[in-house]
Protein backbone atom coordinates (compact mmCIF):
# COMPACT_ATOMS: atom_id res chain seq x y z
CA UNK A 1 0.00 0.00 0.00
CA UNK A 2 1.44 3.21 -0.80
CA UNK A 3 -0.04 6.58 0.12
CA UNK A 4 0.28 10.13 -2.58
CA UNK A 5 -0.55 13.53 -1.17
CA UNK A 6 -1.94 15.73 -4.30
CA UNK A 7 -2.46 19.31 -4.56
CA UNK A 8 -4.67 20.61 -7.87
CA UNK A 9 -5.64 23.29 -9.22
CA UNK A 10 -9.58 24.24 -9.67
CA UNK A 11 -9.25 28.06 -10.43
CA UNK A 12 -11.35 27.60 -13.62
CA UNK A 13 -13.84 24.77 -11.81
CA UNK A 14 -14.51 27.12 -8.78
CA UNK A 15 -14.76 30.04 -10.96
CA UNK A 16 -13.62 32.51 -7.85
CA UNK A 17 -11.32 34.87 -10.21
CA UNK A 18 -8.56 33.89 -7.83
CA UNK A 19 -6.36 31.16 -7.81
CA UNK A 20 -8.20 27.67 -6.20
CA UNK A 21 -6.25 24.28 -5.41
CA UNK A 22 -7.76 20.41 -3.67
CA UNK A 23 -5.25 18.95 -1.58
CA UNK A 24 -6.13 15.26 -1.68
CA UNK A 25 -4.54 12.04 -0.29
CA UNK A 26 -4.83 8.56 -2.39
CA UNK A 27 -4.02 5.33 -0.97
CA UNK A 28 -3.65 3.06 -3.43
CA UNK A 29 -2.91 -1.00 -2.46
CA UNK A 30 -0.77 -3.42 -3.50
CA UNK A 31 -0.90 -4.47 -7.17
CA UNK A 32 -1.55 -8.19 -5.89
CA UNK A 33 -4.47 -7.15 -3.89
CA UNK A 34 -6.01 -5.19 -6.84
CA UNK A 35 -9.51 -6.45 -8.12
CA UNK A 36 -10.01 -6.99 -11.60
CA UNK A 37 -12.31 -4.40 -11.33
CA UNK A 38 -11.32 -2.03 -8.51
CA UNK A 39 -13.28 0.70 -6.23
CA UNK A 40 -12.36 4.53 -6.21
CA UNK A 41 -13.75 5.61 -3.32
CA UNK A 42 -14.04 9.14 -2.60
CA UNK A 43 -14.16 10.37 0.34
CA UNK A 44 -15.24 13.80 2.26
CA UNK A 45 -14.87 14.59 5.27
CA UNK A 46 -17.05 17.29 7.64
CA UNK A 47 -17.42 20.36 8.72
CA UNK A 48 -14.80 21.50 10.87
CA UNK A 49 -12.44 18.52 10.01
CA UNK A 50 -10.18 17.53 7.20
CA UNK A 51 -8.78 14.51 5.12
CA UNK A 52 -7.23 13.83 8.12
CA UNK A 53 -10.43 12.53 9.06
CA UNK A 54 -10.03 9.83 7.01
CA UNK A 55 -5.96 9.23 6.59
CA UNK A 56 -5.20 9.04 10.69
CA UNK A 57 -5.72 6.78 12.89
CA UNK A 58 -7.49 8.83 15.34
CA UNK A 59 -7.78 8.60 19.02
CA UNK A 60 -10.17 6.06 20.23
CA UNK A 61 -10.82 3.13 21.71
CA UNK A 62 -10.32 1.34 18.87
CA UNK A 63 -7.05 1.80 16.08
CA UNK A 64 -6.89 1.94 12.50
CA UNK A 65 -7.27 4.50 9.54
CA UNK A 66 -10.32 4.80 7.35
CA UNK A 67 -8.38 5.14 4.27
CA UNK A 68 -5.68 2.73 4.96
CA UNK A 69 -8.34 -0.34 5.98
CA UNK A 70 -9.96 0.13 2.35
CA UNK A 71 -7.03 -0.18 0.73
CA UNK A 72 -5.52 -2.80 2.69
CA UNK A 73 -8.48 -4.73 0.86
CA UNK A 74 -7.82 -3.64 -2.48
CA UNK A 75 -9.80 -0.02 -2.63
CA UNK A 76 -8.16 3.07 -4.36
CA UNK A 77 -9.13 5.38 -1.66
CA UNK A 78 -9.10 9.37 -2.42
CA UNK A 79 -9.73 11.82 0.51
CA UNK A 80 -10.54 14.78 -0.37
CA UNK A 81 -10.43 18.57 1.71
CA UNK A 82 -13.26 20.46 0.22
CA UNK A 83 -12.20 24.09 -1.53
CA UNK A 84 -11.40 26.24 1.67
CA UNK A 85 -10.93 23.52 4.12
CA UNK A 86 -7.72 21.47 5.34
CA UNK A 87 -4.93 21.86 2.59
CA UNK A 88 -6.99 23.04 0.03
CA UNK A 89 -6.53 27.21 -0.76
CA UNK A 90 -8.42 28.57 2.26
CA UNK A 91 -7.56 32.14 1.25
CA UNK A 92 -10.94 32.42 -0.58
CA UNK A 93 -13.73 34.41 1.12
CA UNK A 94 -15.97 31.77 3.15
CA UNK A 95 -19.24 33.19 1.89
CA UNK A 96 -18.48 32.25 -1.16
CA UNK A 97 -17.54 28.92 -0.80
CA UNK A 98 -21.03 28.02 -1.49
CA UNK A 99 -23.20 24.82 -3.04
CA UNK A 100 -21.90 24.79 -6.28
CA UNK A 101 -18.63 26.56 -6.19
CA UNK A 102 -17.72 23.44 -3.86
CA UNK A 103 -18.83 20.86 -5.73
CA UNK A 104 -17.43 22.24 -9.02
CA UNK A 105 -14.01 22.19 -7.47
CA UNK A 106 -13.93 18.79 -5.93
CA UNK A 107 -15.33 17.31 -8.87
CA UNK A 108 -12.50 19.09 -11.27
CA UNK A 109 -10.50 17.13 -9.02
CA UNK A 110 -11.51 13.88 -8.90
CA UNK A 111 -12.00 13.98 -12.51
CA UNK A 112 -8.28 15.06 -12.54
CA UNK A 113 -7.68 11.90 -10.44
CA UNK A 114 -9.84 9.61 -12.45
CA UNK A 115 -7.39 10.42 -15.99
CA UNK A 116 -4.59 9.52 -13.90
CA UNK A 117 -5.43 6.85 -13.40
CA UNK A 118 -6.44 5.77 -16.69
CA UNK A 119 -2.85 7.08 -17.97
CA UNK A 120 -1.22 5.17 -14.97
CA UNK A 121 0.62 8.55 -14.27
CA UNK A 122 -0.74 8.69 -10.50
CA UNK A 123 1.61 6.42 -8.80
CA UNK A 124 5.02 5.27 -10.69
CA UNK A 125 4.72 1.84 -11.28
CA UNK A 126 0.86 1.58 -10.38
CA UNK A 127 -1.06 -0.02 -13.26
CA UNK A 128 -3.93 2.15 -15.44
CA UNK A 129 -7.37 1.75 -14.07
CA UNK A 130 -10.10 2.26 -16.81
CA UNK A 131 -13.77 1.91 -15.85
CA UNK A 132 -13.29 1.41 -12.01
CA UNK A 133 -16.25 1.06 -9.39
CA UNK A 134 -16.54 4.71 -8.52
CA UNK A 135 -17.86 5.37 -5.15
CA UNK A 136 -18.45 8.30 -3.49
CA UNK A 137 -19.04 8.89 0.33
CA UNK A 138 -18.98 11.58 2.82
CA UNK A 139 -19.19 12.27 6.69
CA UNK A 140 -21.68 14.62 8.05
CA UNK A 141 -21.09 18.16 5.79
CA UNK A 142 -19.13 16.02 3.55
CA UNK A 143 -22.20 13.68 3.22
CA UNK A 144 -24.16 16.65 1.73
CA UNK A 145 -21.79 17.38 -0.80
CA UNK A 146 -21.63 13.97 -2.06
CA UNK A 147 -25.00 14.53 -2.54
CA UNK A 148 -25.15 17.20 -4.62
CA UNK A 149 -22.24 16.11 -6.58
CA UNK A 150 -23.99 12.86 -7.50
CA UNK A 151 -26.97 15.02 -7.96
CA UNK A 152 -25.62 17.28 -10.36
CA UNK A 153 -22.90 15.63 -12.01
CA UNK A 154 -24.29 11.88 -11.84
CA UNK A 155 -20.54 11.29 -11.20
CA UNK A 156 -20.41 7.89 -8.51
CA UNK A 157 -21.55 4.51 -9.93
CA UNK A 158 -22.83 4.38 -5.43
CA UNK A 159 -23.08 6.94 -2.96
CA UNK A 160 -22.42 6.70 0.82
CA UNK A 161 -23.96 9.25 3.23
CA UNK A 162 -22.22 8.94 6.39
CA UNK A 163 -23.66 10.67 9.73
CA UNK A 164 -25.63 13.31 7.40
CA UNK A 165 -29.88 13.52 6.35
CA UNK A 166 -30.99 14.67 3.56
CA UNK A 167 -34.70 14.86 4.68
CA UNK A 168 -33.30 16.97 8.04
CA UNK A 169 -29.79 17.23 9.97
CA UNK A 170 -29.84 17.81 13.59
CA UNK A 171 -27.61 17.78 16.06
CA UNK A 172 -28.80 16.01 19.11
CA UNK A 173 -27.98 16.77 23.01
CA UNK A 174 -27.75 14.59 25.62
CA UNK A 175 -31.01 13.72 27.27
CA UNK A 176 -32.19 15.74 30.04
CA UNK A 177 -30.13 18.66 28.58
CA UNK A 178 -31.66 21.98 26.74
CA UNK A 179 -31.91 20.54 23.10
CA UNK A 180 -29.24 22.43 20.39
CA UNK A 181 -31.38 24.69 17.95
CA UNK A 182 -29.70 25.34 15.04
CA UNK A 183 -30.55 28.27 12.70
CA UNK A 184 -32.33 27.12 9.18
CA UNK A 185 -30.62 29.34 6.50
CA UNK A 186 -32.38 29.14 3.96
CA UNK A 187 -29.96 27.83 0.64
CA UNK A 188 -30.61 31.07 -1.47
CA UNK A 189 -29.35 33.72 0.80
CA UNK A 190 -25.82 34.20 3.08
CA UNK A 191 -25.83 33.45 6.51
CA UNK A 192 -24.42 36.87 7.03
CA UNK A 193 -27.64 38.03 5.78
CA UNK A 194 -29.50 36.62 8.75
CA UNK A 195 -32.27 35.16 7.35
CA UNK A 196 -33.60 32.09 8.99
CA UNK A 197 -36.82 30.42 8.39
CA UNK A 198 -37.29 29.26 12.12
CA UNK A 199 -36.74 32.93 13.59
CA UNK A 200 -39.37 32.16 16.39
CA UNK A 201 -37.67 28.98 17.54
CA UNK A 202 -34.40 30.52 17.52
CA UNK A 203 -35.42 33.43 19.81
CA UNK A 204 -37.21 30.86 22.34
CA UNK A 205 -34.05 28.90 22.45
CA UNK A 206 -31.26 29.05 24.73
CA UNK A 207 -28.48 29.27 22.57
CA UNK A 208 -24.58 28.30 22.79
CA UNK A 209 -23.39 30.64 19.40
CA UNK A 210 -20.43 32.07 20.46
CA UNK A 211 -19.28 31.12 23.45
CA UNK A 212 -16.76 28.25 24.30
CA UNK A 213 -19.58 26.24 25.08
CA UNK A 214 -21.30 25.57 21.66
CA UNK A 215 -19.15 22.58 20.59
CA UNK A 216 -19.07 21.23 23.52
CA UNK A 217 -22.63 20.60 23.86
CA UNK A 218 -22.55 18.48 20.91
CA UNK A 219 -20.15 16.19 22.65
CA UNK A 220 -22.69 13.81 23.35
CA UNK A 221 -24.09 13.48 19.64
CA UNK A 222 -20.58 13.59 18.16
CA UNK A 223 -18.65 10.77 20.81
CA UNK A 224 -19.94 7.72 21.95
CA UNK A 225 -18.91 7.05 26.35
CA UNK A 226 -15.41 5.08 25.55
CA UNK A 227 -14.04 7.90 23.87
CA UNK A 228 -11.76 9.34 26.20
CA UNK A 229 -13.07 13.07 27.41
CA UNK A 230 -10.12 14.48 26.97
CA UNK A 231 -10.30 13.97 23.51
CA UNK A 232 -13.82 15.23 23.36
CA UNK A 233 -12.83 18.38 25.17
CA UNK A 234 -9.70 19.27 22.40
CA UNK A 235 -11.58 18.22 19.63
CA UNK A 236 -15.03 20.66 20.64
CA UNK A 237 -13.78 23.43 22.90
CA UNK A 238 -14.23 26.52 20.57
CA UNK A 239 -14.95 24.48 17.96
CA UNK A 240 -14.08 24.59 14.73
CA UNK A 241 -11.02 26.99 15.85
CA UNK A 242 -10.30 25.04 19.03
CA UNK A 243 -8.20 27.67 20.33
CA UNK A 244 -5.69 27.99 17.76
CA UNK A 245 -4.88 23.96 18.44
CA UNK A 246 -6.24 22.56 15.54
CA UNK A 247 -5.49 18.74 14.90
CA UNK A 248 -4.19 17.34 11.80
CA UNK A 249 -7.69 15.49 11.36
CA UNK A 250 -9.59 19.03 11.95
CA UNK A 251 -9.67 21.94 9.81
CA UNK A 252 -10.33 25.66 12.10
CA UNK A 253 -11.87 26.95 8.16
CA UNK A 254 -15.44 26.24 6.79
CA UNK A 255 -16.86 26.50 3.51
CA UNK A 256 -19.60 29.23 5.21
CA UNK A 257 -22.31 28.42 3.35
CA UNK A 258 -22.78 25.33 2.72
CA UNK A 259 -22.21 24.52 6.34
CA UNK A 260 -25.08 27.13 6.83
CA UNK A 261 -27.32 25.22 4.83
CA UNK A 262 -26.75 21.99 5.47
CA UNK A 263 -28.24 22.02 8.60
CA UNK A 264 -32.19 23.04 6.95
CA UNK A 265 -34.99 20.22 6.49
CA UNK A 266 -34.82 19.29 3.11
CA UNK A 267 -31.83 21.78 2.38
CA UNK A 268 -30.27 18.85 -0.78
CA UNK A 269 -34.18 17.55 -1.53
CA UNK A 270 -33.33 18.65 -5.21
CA UNK A 271 -30.32 16.73 -5.72
CA UNK A 272 -31.28 13.68 -3.27
CA UNK A 273 -34.33 12.88 -5.29
CA UNK A 274 -32.10 13.34 -8.72
CA UNK A 275 -29.76 10.12 -7.44
CA UNK A 276 -30.30 7.30 -9.29
CA UNK A 277 -27.74 4.48 -7.83
CA UNK A 278 -27.68 2.79 -5.26
CA UNK A 279 -27.32 4.73 -1.96
CA UNK A 280 -26.00 3.74 1.59
CA UNK A 281 -27.25 5.91 4.26
CA UNK A 282 -24.74 4.74 7.81
CA UNK A 283 -25.36 6.22 11.10
CA UNK A 284 -24.02 6.34 14.42
CA UNK A 285 -26.79 4.96 17.09
CA UNK A 286 -26.27 8.50 17.95
CA UNK A 287 -26.32 10.53 14.92
CA UNK A 288 -28.18 13.91 13.86
CA UNK A 289 -30.78 12.10 11.62
CA UNK A 290 -34.07 13.10 12.72
CA UNK A 291 -35.65 9.90 11.86
CA UNK A 292 -33.18 7.61 10.32
CA UNK A 293 -35.84 4.49 9.25
CA UNK A 294 -37.24 7.76 7.10
CA UNK A 295 -34.38 8.96 4.95
CA UNK A 296 -35.17 6.60 1.79
CA UNK A 297 -38.14 8.64 0.94
CA UNK A 298 -35.42 11.55 0.42
CA UNK A 299 -33.90 9.60 -2.15
CA UNK A 300 -36.68 9.15 -4.58
CA UNK A 301 -34.72 7.69 -8.02
CA UNK A 302 -32.32 5.78 -6.38
CA UNK A 303 -32.11 2.14 -7.57
CA UNK A 304 -31.41 1.52 -3.61
CA UNK A 305 -31.72 3.09 -0.60
CA UNK A 306 -29.68 0.45 2.07
CA UNK A 307 -30.08 1.56 6.12
CA UNK A 308 -27.04 1.30 8.73
CA UNK A 309 -27.34 2.54 12.17
CA UNK A 310 -23.83 1.22 13.65
CA UNK A 311 -24.26 0.45 17.65
CA UNK A 312 -22.21 2.14 20.65
CA UNK A 313 -21.24 4.93 18.02
CA UNK A 314 -21.79 8.73 17.66
CA UNK A 315 -21.66 11.28 14.73
CA UNK A 316 -17.82 11.09 14.61
CA UNK A 317 -18.14 7.72 13.14
CA UNK A 318 -13.79 6.86 12.77
CA UNK A 319 -13.61 7.90 16.67
CA UNK A 320 -15.70 4.84 17.89
CA UNK A 321 -14.31 1.51 19.01
CA UNK A 322 -16.89 0.04 16.63
CA UNK A 323 -15.15 1.84 13.59
CA UNK A 324 -14.33 -1.23 11.87
CA UNK A 325 -17.81 -2.58 11.58
CA UNK A 326 -19.07 0.63 9.80
CA UNK A 327 -16.23 0.20 7.59
CA UNK A 328 -17.11 -3.39 6.95
CA UNK A 329 -20.89 -2.21 6.72
CA UNK A 330 -18.89 0.21 3.90
CA UNK A 331 -17.02 -2.45 1.88
CA UNK A 332 -19.86 -5.16 1.85
CA UNK A 333 -22.50 -2.44 0.04
CA UNK A 334 -19.62 -1.52 -2.27
CA UNK A 335 -19.83 -5.01 -3.49
CA UNK A 336 -23.30 -4.51 -4.36
CA UNK A 337 -22.77 -1.32 -6.16
CA UNK A 338 -20.17 -3.26 -8.34
CA UNK A 339 -22.98 -6.17 -9.18
CA UNK A 340 -24.95 -2.75 -10.13
CA UNK A 341 -22.84 -1.60 -11.89
CA UNK A 342 -22.25 -5.11 -14.00
CA UNK A 343 -25.52 -5.27 -14.56
CA UNK A 344 -26.04 -2.37 -15.93
CA UNK A 345 -23.22 -2.51 -18.16
CA UNK A 346 -25.45 -5.72 -19.33
CA UNK A 347 -28.69 -4.04 -19.93
CA UNK A 348 -26.46 -1.25 -21.74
Amino acid sequence: MQAVDLTLDVTEAAALGEHATIALTVHVPAFEALPDQPVVCFAKPGGGYSKGYYTIDLPGPAAGAQAAWHAERGWIFVSVDHLGVGSSSTHHDAGRLDYTTVAAASQAAEQEVLTRLAKGTLVEGFPAIVDPVLVGIGQSMGGCMTVIQQGRYQCYDGIGVLGYSAVHTHPPAKPGQIPITAAWIPRDTRPEEGIVANGAALAKAQLFAGTPDAGLAMGWGFFYDDVDPAVVRSDLADFPTRNGNVAAWASATLPGPVAAWCLAPGAIAPEAAAVTVPVLVALGERDVSADPKGEPRAYLSATSVDLFVCPRMGHMHNFAGTRELFWRRIETWGEWVRAMKAERSLIG
